[in-house]
């Protein structure tokens, strides 16, 4: 079983007839997603995608014609603070933004206004979502994917693939892959996700992936050891090597005091019964042994 996404979500992306929307809206829909149309302003009432998908000029006039209910955005830093809010505003329940870039400034009242929502934001600056065999929603690559039983969190798109690639060439299946982005401002954190893949009777383990910087990974921890029941979860913390105070790629990959560093995280993570790797190589085969 998966979550967020599935075999029945019913897709449009913004900015479908961008470079960016166009080739990994096409990616989407041949991987089996339900791509039902696109959004792009003054384009309304063309075809996209080899003439096979709807255009319209906004979300609203989308959601009511095709009863779409995820939104994949590819639009521009500049312009997608709104876009995310243009999904929200007509309704859609999981939203997925890809962009990367996004001034901070524009996110902080996108966050505040998505929570008081019922929309669900994953992203920006991610690589979205996939449930193997049922939806991909993002630019992820569906070929290292198999049906199953793991879900996986990550803030890295690159180290996802890695533990995708891992558990699958072991034979270990997914239920639902969920890059959540690198940004220091995003839409759904891990906690959240975590409660979310722990409600889902299928899903039987997790893979947690985290970086230095910020608390999203000491929260996580605090959340699991307050579960009454708790699937195995195992867990890596990228940039250990990273020097204090020096960004490592990702906006939110920095660290400002001692409690942020991957050593702290990996310890305070372990006391909470999380099993954390210290290699990114030793994540699949150490989910195999907790799952033998």
């Amino acid at each position: 079983m998966s979550i967020l996404v599935n075999k029945d979500s019913r897709v449009i992306v913004q900015g479908i007839t961008g470079q960016e929307g166009s080739f990994h809206g096409e990616q989407c829909a041949l991987y089996g997603t339900q791509l039902v149309g696109g959004v792009t302003p003054g384009k309304g009432g063309q075809k996209a995608l080899s003439m096979q998908v709807p255009v319209f000029d906004t979300v609203y006039a989308a959601r009511q014609a095709t009863a779409c209910n995820v939104s994949l955005i590819f639009v521009p830093a500049a312009f997608a603070g709104d876009a995310i809010l243009e999904s929200m505003d007509a309704g859609m329940e999981l939203i997925v933004c890809i962009t990367e870039g996004i001034p901070t400034k524009d996110m902080l009242g996108v966050y505040d206004r998505i929570q008081k929502s019922n929309s669900r934001l994953i992203g920006p600056n991610c690589p979205g979502l996939l449930s193997p065999d049922e939806a991909k929603v993002g630019i992820m690559p569906g070929f290292i994917a198999k049906k199953g039983n793991v879900g996986i969190i990550s803030k890295s798109g690159t180290l996802t693939y890695e533990a995708v690639d891992q558990l699958t060439q072991l034979g270990i299946g997914q239920s639902t892959c969920i890059g959540i982005g690198g940004d220091p401002i995003i839409g759904s954190k891990m906690d959240d996700l975590l409660s979310l893949f722990h409600a889902d009777p299928e899903t039987e383990a997790l893979v947690l992936i985290g970086e230095i910087g910020g608390a999203m990974e000491i929260e996580a921890a605090l959340c699991y050891a307050e579960l009454t029941t708790k699937k195995p979860v195992v867990a890596f913390i990228a940039g250990e090597t990273a020097p204090a105070g020096r960004r490592m790629g990702h906006a939110g990959a920095i660290i400002s005091g001692a409690d942020e560093s991957a050593a702290a995280k990996k310890k305070f993570m372990r006391s909470k019964g999380i099993h954390v790797v210290d290699s990114p190589a030793d994540i699949g085969k150490t989910m195999q042994a907790l799952l033998a």
